[in-house]
């Protein structure tokens, strides 16, 4: 069976309800825009350099711009390849997070366009493609993270990372050794569709800046869940995630998260002397007594 958990930090209420006509490209076109995605996202496939087995290159795969060629062109060949790089990639967005239909059924592919020709979700496309034409920061960020919670346990699996657009709803998806970032999620606390629908306090996350923090802390969650006891009670889920918390801000060197509880956590951690395995599987009653 296969093993998926979806995160979402802001689920959002969005309505499709309007409709917008794709531009029609030159057909010639799509072939040399098809040739030129394959290369771009091809490259980051590599997460170790030449030469140097032990080294952490964490580099994600950009599944979001044969993604978005498919959706503002409709070219079909666009999505073969799609199907055939991203299989599960593919799969995990039309059925889990979209709920758009099942990727086998001959109609999914007509409502997957259709879905994506309103208006809002077409400017959006746009925005994603230029705000994030280049994440090497983002790729350098996660090495270094990355690097630094190995330090801490080696045994951990560094999973399959890669960008995809959604529409509005999940931020970042787990799914069966892969981690996918929703950058539709974080284009700022400033996006206009953002200041119609949500908080500040949301806003405030939904920026570039919070990409490998929530990736750290998701891939984390599903590897140590939330023990059911503890789902029960605001205490209880609040306990937990400080561990988790504390644990993004160590191996980011920044204090990201702050709060009473990670205190705790970082004041049990620095007298006990306990791996982070250790803390992260530990009761919280040992910790926040």
């Amino acid at each position: 069976m296969e093993f998926k958990i979806f995160f979402s930090n802001f689920a959002s209420d969005f309505n499709i309800n309007k409709l917008f006509n794709t531009v029609t490209i030159v057909r010639k076109t799509y072939g040399i825009l098809v040739f030129l995605m394959l290369v771009c996202f091809g490259c980051q496939w590599q997460l170790k350099p030449n030469g140097d087995d032990d080294a952490v290159n964490v580099s994600i795969a950009r599944y979001d711009r044969i993604e978005s060629l498919y959706l503002t062109t409709g070219d079909y060949s666009a999505l073969q390849q799609m199907n055939t790089y991203f299989p599960m990639q593919t799969r995990t967005l039309i059925e889990d997070v979209l709920h758009i239909g099942k990727v086998d059924d001959p109609e999914t592919n007509s409502r997957f366009l259709r879905f994506f020709r309103d208006s809002t979700l077409q400017r959006m496309l746009i925005d994603v493609q230029q705000e994030f034409a280049d994440l090497d920061d983002v790729n350098d960020e996660l090495t270094s993270a990355f690097e630094n919670l190995l330090d801490e346990m080696p045994a951990l699996q560094i999973p399959h990372i890669y960008a995809q657009i959604g529409s509005f709803d999940q931020s970042i998806v787990v799914a069966d050794g892969s981690l996918g970032i929703s950058l539709d999620k974080y284009l700022g606390a400033d996006y206009p569709f953002y200041k119609q629908n949500y908080s500040d306090d949301q806003r405030r996350m939904m920026d570039r800046s919070m990409i490998v923090p929530d990736c750290l802390g998701f891939y984390l969650l599903s590897l140590y869940p939330m023990p059911r006891e503890l789902m029960n009670t605001q205490a209880g889920r609040d306990q937990h995630m400080s561990k988790i918390q504390w644990v993004v801000n160590t191996v980011m060197r920044r204090d990201i998260f702050q709060s009473d509880l990670i205190t705790a956590v970082g004041q049990y951690m620095k007298d006990k002397r306990h791996s982070f395995d250790d803390m992260l599987r530990s009761s919280g009653k040992v910790i926040f007594q």
